[in-house]
């Protein structure tokens, strides 16, 4: 990629990086020592720079201290056997970006911005990428407003940044989840669809509830029934019951439209899976886990990628699955998603960009 926007690159004088143990990364703990940053102002943005990772000074009257007005991405940067960098998939990451900014009256980041600051940054920051089997450099976009005043309103300044993470596995081994019918992760009409910093926060309690009964995540259900199948945790759903892959349209605005999942989607419908973008009932699914039909339950995400599911509760039972061989669609699917991360499978549609 050509870079034309002016970067003022300002490095680290002392690198974190030969003290970093890359055979013990705990997601989202260790940070990488350059971060990228713009500033809007004046109805434009501007002041485009690379600087040593370092925490920010905010005035306490900070507009999104007080409301909230924040959005983020998560996507991820491979080494390949020849030491490239290869980015999954960024341009659906800035896409995606924008689709939230707007819902949350965020001024919309350009393409060349997202590019340009993501790929120079990456130049910089380069051996930060783990070169092991299962690891990645997890990238975080985000944007916020920087308005000192307490009026409520879209602010009128914001900073957009991006820092990076070498990260290992997110989920040591397969995941048990509780389905939620009393809380609500996100309502039609409102912001379930955007990655806004609010409704994470909102999630945390009936997370944490559900962690003190012993369960890793939540599937949440639709907000006017708790009847239907929505998201697990924060990753997207999907369901094999007989042939079939179920998972949760994206056409209520309830639901965020994974970057993971159409990955998978697109994938399973190549290899000749049913796929049906639908929701899927929690009697539905009770039926198919007392009668087996139900042949394997996975989240899809980017700090997963696959998390799969061992243990599903649903009104007051407990329901243990199988674990997967080699032969799982889950399994095939995540050995074809990692063999175009890393390079060593085509990307027959052109979703790696390499630096």
């Amino acid at each position: 990629m050509n870079t034309t926007l002016n970067i003022e690159i300002n490095k680290t004088k002392v690198s974190k990086l030969p003290q970093t143990n890359f055979d013990d990364l705990k997601f989202g703990q260790t940070i990488s020592d350059h971060m990228f940053v713009a500033d809007f102002e004046n109805g434009e943005w501007g002041n485009f720079r690379i600087e040593p990772y370092a925490p920010l000074q905010l005035n306490p009257a900070n507009a999104t201290l007080h409301y909230g007005q924040s959005v983020f991405e998560g996507m991820k940067a491979y080494k390949n056997e020849n030491g490239e960098a290869l980015i999954f998939r960024a341009d659906a990451n800035q896409k995606r970006l924008n689709e939230s900014a707007k819902r949350m009256c965020i001024p919309e980041v350009p393409e060349q911005l997202f590019m340009d600051g993501l790929t120079q940054l990456l130049e910089v920051d380069k051996d930060w990428i783990p070169n092991k089997p299962g690891c990645s450099l997890y990238i975080r976009p985000f944007v916020f407003a920087t308005d000192d005043y307490l009026g409520i309103r879209p602010s009128e300044k914001y900073k957009f940044m991006i820092f990076t993470c070498p990260v290992g596995n997110y989920y040591s081994k397969p995941v048990s989840v509780k389905v939620e019918c009393q809380y609500t992760r996100a309502a039609e009409g409102g912001t379930g669809f955007a990655k806004a910093a609010g409704n994470y926060a909102g999630s945390l309690y009936p997370a944490l509830q559900a962690q003190k009964q012993g369960y890793d995540q939540l599937l949440w259900t639709d907000g006017k029934s708790h009847q239907h199948i929505e998201e697990s945790g924060t990753m997207n759903v999907m369901f094999m019951i007989n042939a079939s892959l179920i998972t949760a349209p994206t056409t209520t605005g309830t639901i965020l439209k994974g970057i993971t999942r159409d990955s998978v989607l697109t994938l399973a419908r190549e290899m000749g899976v049913k796929v049906e973008e639908r929701f899927l009932r929690v009697t539905e699914l009770e039926d198919a886990l007392r009668s087996g039909t139900l042949v394997e339950a996975f989240g899809t995400g980017t700090a997963a990628t696959i998390a799969h599911i061992a243990k599903i509760h649903i009104n007051g039972n407990d329901y243990e699955l199988p674990q997967k061989d080699s032969s799982a669609f889950s399994n095939i699917i995540l050995e074809t998603l990692d063999g175009i991360k890393y390079g060593k499978l085509e990307d027959k549609h052109n979703w790696i960009i390499k630096i």
